[in-house]
């Protein structure tokens, strides 16, 4: 067993960093280690500077003249082109439109209208709940259409796809345990039983490379405020492969998404591509913000942000699993760092009140229920040094019981 990392070589780290210049391009509270950008990501300079201008001069001053003279109206395929990039998709194929909950609603009901002859849409039972809800409310629109359940109906998702499924609906990274999915195997199982696919990028979007178009995805949905740093609840995103385009269906046919929206026409003609999947007006501060935040990403080397998140995440284990083994914590995440996102996650039978106690000594993570504690590693503005620190107040917390003050155990309604 290799002997544990000490402070000096943890420096050596973060001397060798090729990413470390990124963090001064975020605004991060002094003091703070933040380990929940998987949830929302940071602001930055770049992002307050959008929003000035699009507030200060182009409502304020170029009202509603900004829609053709600052280029509001085609925002949201112009930052959809920029994401694109980053998962591996080339120009028209990807819409920044609406929520990712939205969008899981838009792709299923295409995906089936491309598969007319199937009624089965396949889930992960440990998917994201609103990919569960969504498909649940698509499934009662279809009549005849249900609903199959990875650790439900089936040990693995493989085992449930048949001449029956129209769409499998996955996450490429699960948003609890951090597992990743092989997408391009993944996808090839799923075209061979003649099935389509939509893939949740929400936790691999901006935290490891991803390649789309390359594994042959025919859809895909992410959203923009947690590695992508878009600000809270900023706009999602959706991909629909170009060989699809010519088919695309979706019942959500707002104006936005209207071949000629100013002709004000009576009857309902689909944009040309993935226009169609834009739906009612978009809102110009949140896609301006979000357009600041991908500015960053224009100098990021994705490889390199896939080598440092792995190098955090082992880092991170390593050290509570030596530090903090004897308190209970149990690894949740996988140790084959190949098959592992950008979190980290261990479970605890008092994992809120520990988590409330880290997040209080200015270490902030997120719990999951019912027992996982939640650790995002963003290779921008993470150092090695912040998870040696990390590492070092949850060993305080656990070797003094601090968790046990009643007042950690007063649940929040966001956890």
């Amino acid at each position: 067993m290799s002997k544990t990392k000490d402070l000096a070589a943890i420096e050596n780290m973060d001397a060798a960093d090729p990413l470390r210049a990124f963090r001064s391009r975020f605004i991060l509270p002094e003091g703070v280690i933040y380990l929940d950008g998987n949830s929302l990501g940071p602001a930055s300079p770049a992002v307050f500077a959008e929003l000035e201008k699009a507030a200060k001069e182009e409502w304020a001053n170029g009202l509603i003249r900004s829609w053709n003279t600052a280029g509001w109206f085609n925002l949201p395929l112009e930052l959809g082109d920029r994401i694109g990039r980053l998962v591996g998709a080339a120009k028209g194929q990807t819409v920044v439109a609406d929520t990712t909950s939205i969008n899981i609603y838009k792709a299923l009901h295409a995906a089936l209208a491309l598969r007319p002859d199937r009624n089965v849409i396949v889930a992960e039972g440990g998917s994201f709940p609103t990919d569960l809800y969504m498909a649940e409310g698509v499934a009662s629109t279809h009549p005849g259409t249900s609903l199959r359940l990875e650790g439900i109906d089936a040990a693995n998702l493989e085992d449930l796809i048949d001449d029956k499924t129209a769409v499998v609906l996955v996450n490429h990274v699960n948003y609890k345990t951090g597992a990743l999915r092989d997408m391009a195997a993944l996808t090839s199982k799923i075209h061979a039983a003649g099935a389509l696919v939509i893939w949740d990028l929400c936790h691999s979007a901006g935290a490891l490379p991803v390649d789309l178009d390359g594994a042959e995805a025919d859809f895909a949905v992410g959203c923009t405020y947690k590695y992508l740093n878009g600000g809270p609840g900023s706009q999602a995103f959706i991909y629909a492969a170009h060989k699809h385009h010519g088919g695309i269906v979706q019942p959500l046919s707002g104006w936005w998404a209207h071949a000629r929206p100013f002709a004000m026409e009576h009857s309902f003609a689909g944009g040309e591509g993935i226009r169609r999947f834009q739906c009612g007006t978009q809102p110009m501060l949140s896609l301006r913000a979000l357009k600041g935040a991908l500015d960053i990403w224009d100098d990021v080397d994705m490889q390199a942000l896939r080598k440092k998140s792995i190098a955090l995440t082992d880092l991170f284990i390593e050290l509570v699993e030596a530090r903090c083994g004897k308190h209970g914590v149990v690894l949740e995440t996988t140790r084959d760092s190949e098959r592992r996102g950008s979190q980290v996650a261990f479970s605890h039978a008092n994992a809120y009140e520990i988590m409330q106690a880290l997040i209080e000594r200015g270490v902030i993570g997120d719990f999951r229920a019912p027992s996982i504690m939640r650790f995002g590693f963003t290779p921008l503005y993470t150092s090695y040094r912040d998870v040696w620190n990390a590492v070092e107040v949850l060993k305080d917390i656990l070797d003094n019981s601090a968790w046990k003050n009643p007042r950690f155990a007063v649940r929040s309604a966001v956890t």
